[in-house]
């Protein structure tokens, strides 16, 4: 794990994610050099110095790429555009939910993203899926190569991610390379639904995973045989409580294992474990739609998977960071352990050796996502090679 700020887990974590997203070096240190006793400070103030500098290096780049665009170089504005986005997103993502000009942050990367694809031509389609009268956003990544309908792997977000930031990171494209198409989700809790609909979490992940397979099964470049979901951090409870409870979902996959969410939050109280985000218990409160912390806790009580993954019968990928500071290395065990019915069960646990080695390997997750991507394609009879 990159440590720029010796003493912050959650900046160090934000910086780590915007370099998995493509950060360059040079900006992070025009970014970070100057919040080095602001890292120190409560998080109000904190949190804004952070914000003030990567927002500045945000302007500076979209100004650099106006300059590209007026005189046609459009493949370079959309990569500062890219970076723009990425910037933004990091820091939008640690405010607290209710921080003045933040959902216009939101807004503004949100613009900035699309056109960072559209002037990129990138392989990447933003697309709606109908969901109780509002819709989820996502994004569509095809497959490369293939003739016909594909497999795809629908990728849903943690508590504090978005499909923009999985969709930086990578695994979309290495699936694409493999044969297999991408549906990057915001579900409900994170991303667009709760910013921009207002959809809160729910623990049966089923509710909503079952309308996006509907809405799959009539895309005539998917292979509705082979439908599987990943997820990540938080996505580790929400992906097996979907494919045990949705048997069109044809495989699953955690990256970084989330078994028993209710025991975490327990352990938060007490000061055990690592927060993803300062201002966490608003946050999570905010996310569920928890009027306070006592209907919050109530709330988590149902956020575990016991009773659940014996249900699952397609086959499953665990994986966990053997130096994860936010779930324990136990609860991927329990997953792998209770997959009794899946006939082709697999737990992966990444070292040293290979990185990876924090949560759900953001601090290195190209060895770590393509892994997944080989698993993936080999289970769906894709390619690696």
């Amino acid at each position: 794990m990159f440590k720029y700020f010796p003493t912050n887990y959650v900046w160090n974590l934000s910086v780590n994610l915007a370099i998995e997203m493509g950060a360059r070096i040079g900006e992070i240190e025009e970014m970070c050099g100057p919040l080095q006793e602001a890292a120190k400070s409560p998080d109000k103030e904190g949190v804004q110095a952070f914000r003030d500098t990567w927002a500045k290096m945000a302007d500076k780049l979209c100004s650099l790429a106006e300059e590209d665009e007026s005189i046609g170089r459009m493949l370079s504005a959309g990569e500062k555009y890219n970076r723009a986005a990425s910037y933004l997103i990091t820091c939008e993502r640690i405010q607290a939910h209710n921080a003045t000009g933040r959902l216009d942050l939101y807004k503004r990367a949100l613009a900035l993203f699309q056109k960072s694809i559209e002037l990129g031509q990138e392989n990447c389609q933003r697309v709606e899926i109908p969901y109780e009268g509002k819709h989820l956003a996502a994004l569509y990544v095809k497959a490369e190569g293939v003739t016909g309908p594909a497999p795809i792997l629908i990728q849903v977000n943690g508590l504090d991610s978005s499909k923009e930031m999985k969709y930086r990171v990578g695994l979309p494209a290495w699936l694409a390379k493999r044969g297999v198409s991408s549906l990057i989700l915001d579900q409900p809790g994170t991303g667009e639904a709760l910013r921009l609909e207002q959809i809160h979490a729910r623990y049966d992940a089923e509710h909503w995973a079952s309308p996006v397979v509907d809405w799959l099964e009539k895309h005539e470049e998917v292979d509705s045989a082979r439908i599987g979901m990943e997820g990540v951090s938080l996505g580790g409870y929400y992906c097996p409580r979907a494919v045990a409870n949705e048997p069109r979902l044809a495989l699953g996959v955690c990256w970084g294992a989330n078994h028993d969410w209710r025991d975490v939050q327990k352990r938060r109280l007490e000061k055990e474990g690592d927060f993803p985000v300062p201002h966490y218990w608003a946050h999570v409160q905010w996310v569920w739609g928890a009027k306070d912390m006592d209907e919050f806790m109530k709330i988590a009580e149902n956020v575990h998977l016991d009773g659940q993954i014996e249900k699952i019968k397609v086959p499953f990928l665990v994986t966990h960071g053997i130096k994860d500071s936010q779930i324990p290395l136990k609860w991927a065990e329990r997953t792998y352990d209770q997959l009794v019915n899946s006939p082709k069960r697999e737990l992966k646990i990444f070292t040293e050796r290979e990185g990876g080695v924090q949560h759900a390997s953001f601090d290195n997750s190209i060895n770590a996502g393509q892994y997944i991507a080989d698993w993936v394609a080999e289970t769906f009879n894709a390619h690696t090679a």
